[in-house]
C-alpha cells in the first residue's frame, strides 16, 4: 500500500482542507503516515500570511529531502497559489498545485507537469471541507475567499473572491458530523460573515444560516471561528445571545485601535464601530469571551499611534489578543508605504500587547472560577492532566482520565495555575 504524509501550516481552515485531502488519498488506497516513515508522497499545505510562514515551508522541504529523499513532494495552499514558480525551483519539489487543483490530486499525481495552477480570478468553485479528530471538535469550512482589499493582505490573491456553499449543504454536513461523534463544530472561513455568495451572486447571508442551524434538533455546540466587525450585525449578536447551540465566544479582528492606521490598512470600520460591537456583545451575551487580532508596526505607526491602540484596548472589555508584527508582502499596497517601523520596535510593541493579553485572559478566567461550566475534554499528551474548554473558551484541566476524552462534563472551576490554566473538578 502506498503511503502519504501531510503537513499543514497556518489557519484552522487549512487544517480542515488537509483533512479533506487526506480522505481523498485514503479512498485512493493510500495509508497516512509520518515524514519519518519515508512515505511515497508528502503533501505540504502552506500559508503565506507572513514572511515567516514562507520560510517554514522552505525549511520543511529541506528536512524532507534529508529524512526521506525518495518521497515525492507536492506543495499546495496559499503560498503555492502566490509563488508557484519560486516553489517549483526548490530542490525536491515534484509538484505545485493551485487553490482549485489541490482537491483534484488523483487527476495530477501521474502528470509530468510540475506546476498545475489556475489564475485565481477564474476560480468560482467552492469545496466544502472539514476536519474531525478524536470525535471531539470539528472544523467545518463554509466560506472561502474575500472581496475586501486590505492594503496588507495577500488572501484575495491567494484565495480569490468570496464564495460559499448553500445553507442546506451546511446543515447536512453538520448532521453528518454529529452522527460521526463530534461534540463541537467550529464554523470556519476566510471571511465567514460574508457567507452566502454562490457563483458570485448573493443568495443568502450568515444570519439566515445561524437561524437554520439553531433549528437542528440534535444536541451540539457551535462556535464561530472569526468574524469581521462590520459584518457582525446586531441580529447575529441577538441570535447568538438566545441560542441553545452557539457558544458565548467571539473572535473579532481589530488590527489597530487607531483610526489613522485603520485607514492606511483599508479596513472597513473605525474604532467607534469596533467599540460599539464589543459593548453590545457584553451587554447582550451573558459571560461572553471576546478575542481580537492586532497588527503592530504597520508602516506609519508612530509611538503615539501605538499608545493610542494600547489605550483603546485597555478601555475595551476584551479577554485575549492574538498579536502579529507587521510583515511586508509582495504585491500588497502597504508595501509601497513609507515610514517603515524597525524590527526591534515591532518586537517591543508585540511584547507589550502579549503581556496585556495575558492579563486580560487571567482576569477573565478569575471571573469564571467558583462556578460550574460545561467543559469539552480533548486528547492530550499530558499523562497527569486532561484539558478542555468551556463554552466561553476558558481552558480547564482536571486529573487525567482517558474516559473523559471527547465528553462534555459539568465541571466546578476553583483555581488558576501559574500557566493561566483553570483547575477544575468534575461534578
Amino acid at each position: 500500500m502506498n503511503k502519504v504524509a501531510f503537513h499543514t501550516f497556518g489557519c484552522k481552515l487549512n487544517y480542515s482542507e488537509t483533512s479533506t485531502i487526506s480522505r481523498i488519498f485514503k479512498k485512493n488506497g493510500f495509508k497516512t503516515t509520518s515524514i519519518e516513515n519515508k512515505p511515497d508522497e508528502v503533501i505540504i499545505n502552506t500559508c503565506s500570511v507572513t514572511e515567516n510562514a514562507d520560510k517554514k515551508c522552505k525549511d520543511l522541504i529541506k528536512k524532507i529531502n534529508k529524512v526521506s529523499p525518495k518521497s515525492n513532494i507536492t506543495v499546495v495552499g496559499c503560498y503555492a497559489q502566490l509563488k508557484p514558480k519560486k516553489i517549483s525551483s526548490f530542490h525536491g519539489v515534484n509538484k505545485v498545485l493551485g487553490i482549485k487543483e489541490k482537491f483534484e490530486f488523483k487527476n495530477y499525481l501521474s502528470s509530468k507537469k510540475k506546476i498545475i495552477h489556475q489564475d485565481i480570478k477564474e476560480t468560482k468553485d467552492f469545496n466544502l471541507s472539514y476536519s474531525i479528530g478524536d470525535r471531539t471538535r470539528s472544523f467545518l469550512k463554509i466560506q472561502d475567499g474575500c472581496n475586501f482589499s486590505c492594503s496588507f493582505c495577500t488572501i484575495p490573491m491567494a484565495r480569490g473572491r468570496s464564495r460559499s456553499t448553500g445553507s442546506e449543504e451546511v446543515i447536512i454536513k453538520i448532521k453528518e458530523l454529529i452522527n460521526e461523534g463530534s461534540k463541537e463544530i467550529v464554523l470556519s472561513g476566510i471571511n465567514i460573515g460574508d457567507f452566502g455568495i454562490i457563483e458570485r451572486k448573493r443568495k443568502e447571508d450568515f444570519s439566515t444560516l445561524i437561524d437554520k442551524i439553531e433549528k437542528i434538533n440534535n444536541k451540539i455546540r457551535l462556535r464561530i471561528s472569526s468574524i469581521e466587525p462590520n459584518l457582525l450585525h446586531d441580529n447575529i449578536i441577538k441570535l447568538i445571545a438566545r441560542s441553545n447551540k452557539f457558544v458565548n465566544h467571539f473572535h473579532i479582528p481589530m488590527q489597530s485601535g487607531n483610526d489613522k492606521i485603520l485607514k492606511l490598512m483599508s479596513r472597513k470600520y473605525d474604532t467607534n464601530l469596533y467599540s460599539e460591537k464589543i459593548k453590545k456583545i457584553k451587554k447582550e451575551v451573558k459571560n461572553s469571551c471576546i478575542g481580537a487580532d492586532v497588527i503592530v508596526g504597520f508602516p506609519g505607526e508612530s509611538d503615539k499611534d501605538f499608545k493610542k491602540t494600547l489605550n483603546f484596548i485597555k478601555n475595551l472589555n476584551l479577554n485575549y489578543l492574538h498579536v502579529f508584527p507587521y510583515s511586508e508582502r509582495d504585491n500588497t499596497r502597504s508595501k509601497g508605504l513609507v515610514d517603515i517601523v524597525p524590527r526591534e520596535t515591532k518586537e517591543k510593541r508585540s511584547k507589550i500587547l502579549r503581556s496585556l493579553s495575558e492579563k486580560l485572559k487571567r482576569n477573565f478566567y478569575k471571573k469564571n472560577i467558583k462556578k460550574e461550566h460545561n467543559v469539552l475534554f480533548e486528547k492530550t499528551k499530558d499523562k497527569n492532566y486532561i484539558y478542555g474548554f468551556t463554552e466561553n473558551y476558558v481552558r480547564v484541566k482536571v486529573p487525567y482520565n482517558k474516559k473523559l476524552i471527547g465528553s462534555i462534563k459539568k465541571t466546578y472551576l476553583y483555581d488558576i495555575d501559574s500557566n493561566s490554566c483553570v483547575i477544575g473538578k468534575i461534578k
